[in-house]
């Protein structure tokens, strides 16, 4: 039988650091989707309304996003630890 590991706190903090920059990525995107929606951007909001699956289509544009913003937000605050906070 496996033992169990707790997380280490150095450990439980690196996964709180991840997931709040994550959540801030899922939020710009879903803010992002939105107003490409809204705005009809394109035309894209006309070819996925009118579409035979159009949930697929959200899905794909919803899941690119949030990767893509994701992606940015915990890559700029990664950068950003090793900043010097007295300057």
């Amino acid at each position: 039988m496996e033992e169990k590991h707790p997380l280490l706190p150095h450990e439980k903090q690196a996964l709180r650091f991840v997931c709040r920059h994550l959540v801030i990525g899922l939020a710009a995107s879903c803010g992002f989707c939105a107003a490409i929606l809204a705005s009809d951007l394109a035309g894209l909001r006309g070819l996925i309304m009118g579409s035979q699956q159009p949930w697929l289509s959200l899905g794909l544009l919803f899941f690119g996003l949030f990767i893509t913003f994701g992606s940015v937000a915990l890559g700029i605050s990664l950068m950003a630890l090793g900043r010097d906070r007295d300057r």
